[in-house]
């Protein structure tokens, strides 16, 4: 389409009069059955086109939006204009063209990339437009002391620009090539399309040469303002990201939020810099706007007609710099509504809702600690500290001494309210001191530990962005070359040299140092954090996928203490050894006595039966907290105990097993080793724990059943099932019907706040009001309690309908010779087959087929056509609990297998 510009001059001062500039604009206004919602206005960047922007275009049509998408001049199919456009150029004339298109209504804008910056331009230009912003892997800013990103440099070297970027495609194949997954052919032709030649790319070295990274850059002024601009909008905002990208890496991100600190946040794992290629970025804009622009049914449509040039030609397949004009309907929407309603995809379908339980006082953790600031009672236990030889003990009023000191320091250190500090530190008192120092002036701390693996654990860090790293020699190494934070604290000593190495700006010891005499010197009082301020960001255990980010409030984290304590009698004068470090640190809320067994908190599986007894015995702990993993290690080395290993397990009168669905088989040789112990299993989660709980009397009152059976809500907490359909989805009403198979709900005042910046994640867990979506499937009994039968991600979707994983699995291994089972899906959904496979005791020689013999005997065991049984040496479980099964591992595994491909382990 054509749009004016402004009136110009010849140099002899002769009127040249208005000239035109044509664009190249994809408008689905013609796909759009019935009233426009409004406009979403997309701006591609550099060296993309309006085609990046097809899947929306879809979706906006379908769900009522018009889409318009431009080819920025110089750029796609719009006019070669032989002008350098810088990016107030750009933002002008986008200007010019919304001016032409008559845009009228809802306007919201998408960016991506460079886009992003001129679409925001756009935006603050036209407040009266202006409904909502979308973006996706861009910037607003770049601070002139940081360090441009490395493909950028490379392409903005001096003889290396021209060359990279207008005589040869390079620039244009690299920023194909970084796609995730890969692109295929069909869709870089598609983007290569406008570029063919050398004259059809000097806006692609145009736009790299207008990066304003130097502060004499003409286009830094314009940058500048336009960042201002951005802190002062007040729209809703959606910000998409993709954090495999070596251009826009988290630290824009976390300049976009400083700026729009309202905006709601998906990170997309494993996608990156070409975010709208990389992953649903049209269902997610769509979902967005149902919830952010819901449709009301008191409204009435308005559809004034407008007359507007629009060129929507097939862009995939066409060469032409150009389109022919074509007059299309624009339609155009009312203000946005400033009473919105809940949309109907929020409501709970007819769904009961959950019973809320009496409010309780609200006692932040840290109120136990400082009432015990006088009492020299020993209040934790290291095991095995670094460089001692024996366990070293703190009383509680070190703890909270230290504690304040860490906290002064803090805050003296320039660490505010709502800055997040990564701790990476092992279990034990530097620990436990630096978590309630940063919980008690506000500072969310961000809890990644090191069971995740070093490739989870890099992922977790840097997602949660952290203001500062507080970590041992060996993480913060890990943190200087990752870029996990700008701040770095040593919890431990090294040399001047290896510090400046690791560009650690202080030790500990020199915080707490700092915090003393600033305490000392002007009795300065900390901040006291609201109860609904965000405390901590927790991570799950990635078993299912990355690794979520989990948001907990002072108050939620609070109310977790309160149910752990109830639920199992921990409280002042308890001594409980936990070999999980995150129960560990409940234990100073709760009042009670810690140690944490000689262990790599890693693998669960490196505790013994002998350090488990010694941490019991230093302590004389009456309660022990262990994993699966950790406590089939226990029972395995239960020979290897003497005397007063014996004579301290004898003692504990209750140990709870949790992570993973726990065999009743296990539990039981556990309670022979604490033959006074009553052994409990609670069911939970990251996001939530306990929910439940139950005893191993009450799991052999239960029998057997359809999954396993983790008993009844505990105080404060409520379930509720949503019912799977014969596609797998749970798409019931919210119930409690007894024997009704379905995904788990669970209410309860300690279930986490949000996902971390996964908006999509949270609002899908979230969709029915007061209920919390585990991802779990099961069932309630006759008497209310509730049966796990595995994960939603993990149905089996046959012809004859949805089978679970796990009623299956506990059934086979009752089998002879088989240690653990994992039942799974091979096909598409719909069709597919029951495969088996297992661990086998004693461990397989080679993977592969089972022999007759024992797949015979798995076939007799169940009451479901398994279609082939598979061995292995070891099933595949989740790096921190080394526990739960990765079902869909050995799904594609044994999908390989059974298609004649190689038989590694899986």
């Amino acid at each position: 389409m054509d749009v004016p510009r402004a009136a110009t001059t010849s140099a002899a001062g002769a009127d040249v009069g208005v000239t035109v500039d044509t664009w190249h604009v994809l408008d689905n206004r013609a796909d759009v059955d019935g009233p426009v919602r409004g406009t979403l206005l997309c701006v591609h960047g550099n060296p993309t086109w309006s085609y990046l922007w097809r899947d929306l275009l879809r979706a906006g049509a379908a769900a009522g939006w018009r889409v318009v998408a431009v080819d920025q001049l110089g750029m796609g199919f719009s006019a070669r204009t032989g002008r350098v456009h810088r990016l107030a150029d750009r933002i002008a004339d986008l200007g010019a063209l919304t001016d032409t298109l008559d845009l009228t209504g809802a306007v919201v804008s998408v960016g991506h990339d460079w886009g992003g910056p001129v679409s925001l331009g756009w935006a603050v230009a036209h407040p009266d437009l202006l409904a909502g912003v979308v973006l996706t892997n861009t910037a607003v800013y770049q601070d002139l002391d940081g360090r441009t990103p490395a493909p950028l440099r490379l392409a903005m070297t001096p003889g290396v620009l021209r060359a990279s970027t207008v005589t040869t495609p390079a620039f244009l194949e690299t920023t194909l090539a970084i796609a995730h997954p890969p692109l295929d052919a069909d869709v870089r032709e598609a983007f290569r399309a406008p570029y063919r030649t050398t004259d059809r790319r000097h806006a692609i070295g145009d736009f790299v040469a207008d990066i304003p990274v130097d502060a004499d850059h003409p286009s830094r002024p314009t940058l500048e303002a336009l960042a201002a601009g951005v802190a002062t909008l007040r729209v809703p905002a959606l910000l998409l990201w993709g954090p495999r990208d070596p251009v826009f890496g988290e630290q824009f991100l976390a300049d976009l939020l400083q700026r729009l600190p309202h905006a709601d946040v998906h990170r997309f794992e494993g996608a990156g810099h070409l975010l709208p290629q990389d992953a649903d970025v049209a269902g997610a804009v769509v979902t967005w706007l149902g919830e952010r622009f819901p449709v009301r049914t008191t409204d009435a449509a308005t559809t004034d007609a407008a007359t507007t040039d629009a060129a929507t030609t097939d862009a995939a397949t066409t060469d032409a710099a150009t389109t022919d004009a074509a007059t299309t309907d624009a339609a155009t929407t009312s203000a946005v509504p400033t009473d919105a309603v809940l949309p109907d995809e929020l409501r709970a379908p007819d769904g009961v809702a959950p019973r809320t339980p009496p409010t309780a006082p609200f006692a932040p953790l840290w109120h136990a600690l400082e009432k015990r600031r006088d009492d020299d009672g020993v209040a934790l236990v290291e095991m095995a500290p670094p460089g001692r030889t024996g366990p070293r003990t703190i009383t509680w009023s070190l703890l909270a001494r230290r504690v304040d000191e860490i906290a002064h320091g803090l805050v003296a250190d320039g660490v505010r309210p709502g800055h997040r500090v990564a701790l990476l530190v092992p279990p034990g008192a530097d620990l436990t001191a630096i978590l309630y120092a940063c919980l008690r002036i506000g500072a969310v701390v961000v809890v990644a530990d090191a069971g995740l693996g070093l490739r989870g654990l890099s992922r977790a860090v840097r997602g949660a962005r952290p203001d500062v790293v507080i970590g041992i020699p060996r993480a913060l190494a890990a943190a200087r070359a990752l870029g996990w934070a700008p701040r770095r604290v040593l919890a431990g000593s090294l040399a001047p040299a290896a510090r400046a190495a690791l560009g650690v700006e202080s030790t500990l010891v020199e915080v707490a140092d700092r915090g003393r005499a600033a305490r000392e010197a002007d009795g300065a009082s900390l901040p006291e954090p609201a109860a609904d301020d965000d405390a901590a960001i927790l991570f799950t255990s990635g078993s299912t996928g990355p690794a979520k980010g989990v948001a907990y409030t002072h108050a939620r984290l609070a109310a977790m203490a309160r149910a752990v304590g109830a639920t199992y009698g921990i409280g002042p004068g308890s001594a409980l050894v936990a070999a999980f470090a995150p129960f560990a640190l409940l234990g100073p809320a709760l009042g009670a006595t810690c140690a944490s067994p000689d262990m790599d908190v890693t693998a669960p599986r490196t505790l013994t039966a002998a350090a488990l007894a010694d941490a019991v015995a230093a302590i004389d702990a009456a309660v022990v907290f262990a994993s699966p993993a950790a406590l089939t290690s226990v029972v395995a080395g239960a020979d290897t105990l003497d005397d007063a290993g014996r004579r301290a397990l004898a003692g504990v009168r209750l140990f709870l097993s949790a992570g993973a669905p726990v065999p009743p088989e296990l539990l039981a040789a556990a309670g022979r080793l604490m033959p006074a112990a009553e052994p409990h299993t609670p069911y939970g989660m990251t996001e939530a724990l306990p929910i439940t709980d139950i005893s191993l009397d009450g799991i052999r009152a239960a029998g057997q059943g359809e999954g396993v059976c983790v008993g009844r809500p505990v105080a404060g907490a409520d379930l509720a099932i949503s019912a799977l359909d014969p596609s797998g989805a749970a798409t019931g009403p919210v119930g409690r019907h007894v024997g009704v198979t379905g995904e788990i709900l669970v209410s309860a005042p300690h279930v986490m706040a949000r996902y971390d910046r996964l908006w999509l994640t949270h609002r899908a867990a979230r969709r029915d009001a007061g209920w919390h979506r585990t991802g779990d499937v099961g069932h309630l009994d006759d008497e209310g309690r509730l049966w796990v039968e595995g994960r939603l991600a993990h149905v089996v979707t046959t012809p004859d309908g949805v089978l679970t994983p796990v009623g299956i699995e506990r059934r086979v291994e009752g089998v002879d010779g088989v240690a653990r089972a994992a039942a799974v899906g091979v096909g598409p959904r719909g069709v597919q087959a029951v495969v088996v496979v297992v661990e086998t005791q004693p461990p397989a020689a080679k993977p592969g087929l089972a022999d007759l013999d024992l797949t015979a005997r798995v076939r007799a065991a169940v009451d479901v056509p398994v279609a082939a049984v598979l061995v292995t040496d070891a099933l595949p479980t989740d790096v921190r609990h080394n526990s739960k099964i990765e079902r869909t591992r050995l799904a594609r595994w044994a999908e390989g297998v059974l298609a004649g491909g190689r038989t590694g382990r899986p």
